[in-house]
């Protein structure tokens, strides 16, 4: 009888990677599948391949390749369905290859799963973008901080009854997948549970201009360059440290069952909610300088404010973020600016090196 694995499709990437270090760690066995077409997650990969060693499975495969998932889905006793293509401005450019990854893809997982004699749970990370762009929350600037003029919405943030409103094609295929899942649930009696998520960070994320904007700053300041603010720099979001969504994630495997069919917001919390000029404030403070800002226009689809209410979670689980943000974007900064040093140290021992073989 081979031994129970769990399936994490996307697992090289940033929430992928560590989960799969948390489930190793408890001496789990893991099948990652990815199509490692981001930057960074080969190191990720070979990272997770020497703390784990044999316990660790990997698949190079496509979330569209149908065949493939549902390969890698055999023998799964529960699939963490990450996998995605998560930018904005991305879909915009090329809708039909977001819809394929995000929406086909999200499908063959749940079909794969269904085709199994046990179905085993599906648990997707959906997104805040769902609830569209919320241009009806009337919002008033206090500080550098746009904030709800709803004395609720500003005190527990935004809740799943919130209507679903998909905007840009990324919030119709991360849309889609969400619904489909829920649906599943229904429709089949499957095990499955969406996370929509704000934004998450911390150690292993490789941000870029596009997604994952607290790493991506960081990255910028360490390296000397300038950072674009889309719009005004006082948007508002929840952050929330990877480790405490990984804890989330556990606890929601545990209470699949009771759970099963239902969406929660996932995200830091009021308490955890920061402008993009509060991290600028936070980079300075950690880098001792603060970073070039250039300004450009409001993109398509940038929520003013959106802040989760986790609220739902936490009662049916207990689940509390542990790790405030001052704290983790500290802790982040440390981590990205110990590999920006090391890597300047290698370059400098590979021109030193060069310099050397030329002069002979």
């Amino acid at each position: 009888m081979t031994e129970p694995t769990t399936l994490i499709t996307g697992g090289a990437g940033f929430v992928g990677c560590n989960l799969a270090h948390r489930l190793l760690a408890q001496g789990r066995r893991v099948r990652v599948l990815d199509n490692l077409s981001r930057p960074g997650v080969e190191q990720n990969l070979q990272w997770l391949r020497q703390q784990h060693g044999k316990l660790l499975e990997f698949v190079l495969a496509d979330v569209r390749d149908a065949a493939a998932v549902n390969q890698a889905v055999n023998g799964a006793q529960q699939v963490f369905h990450f996998a995605a293509q998560v930018a904005v401005t991305t879909s915009l450019e090329n809708p039909r290859e977001d819809f394929e990854v995000n929406a086909l893809g999200t499908f063959n997982v749940l079909e794969a799963a269904r085709a199994r004699p046990v179905a085993p749970a599906v648990f997707l990370t959906s997104t805040n973008k769902v609830y569209g762009g919320l241009e009806d929350l009337e919002l008033s600037v206090q500080g550098q901080r746009y904030l709800p003029v709803d004395a609720g919405v500003a005190a527990s943030g935004i809740g799943e009854q919130r209507p679903l409103d998909f905007h840009s094609p990324y919030g119709c295929s991360k849309g889609t997948a969400d619904q489909y899942v829920v649906d599943y649930a229904r429709s089949y009696g499957m095990t499955t549970l969406v996370f929509r998520m704000s934004c998450i960070y911390g150690p292993r994320q490789f941000g870029t201009e596009d997604q994952g904007w607290v790493a991506h700053f960081i990255l910028r300041a360490l390296r000397g360059e300038r950072i674009t603010l889309y719009g005004d720099g006082m948007q508002v979001r929840d952050v929330l440290y990877v480790d405490d969504l990984v804890d989330a994630f556990l606890l929601a495997e545990q209470n699949a069952q009771r759970l099963k069919g239902r969406a929660f917001n996932m995200g830091g919390g009021p308490r955890n909610a920061i402008s993009l000029q509060d991290l600028l404030d936070r980079i300075e403070q950690l880098h001792g300088q603060r970073p070039a800002i250039a300004h450009d226009a409001w993109r398509t689809g940038d929520q003013r404010y959106y802040v989760s209410d986790t609220s739902s979670f936490q009662r049916e689980t207990g689940w509390q973020p542990k790790v405030g943000a001052t704290e983790g974007i500290g802790l982040l900064f440390d981590w990205l600016a110990a590999r920006h040093a090391q890597r300047g140290a290698v370059a400098a021992a590979n021109a030193t090196a060069a310099v050397a073989a030329g002069a002979h």
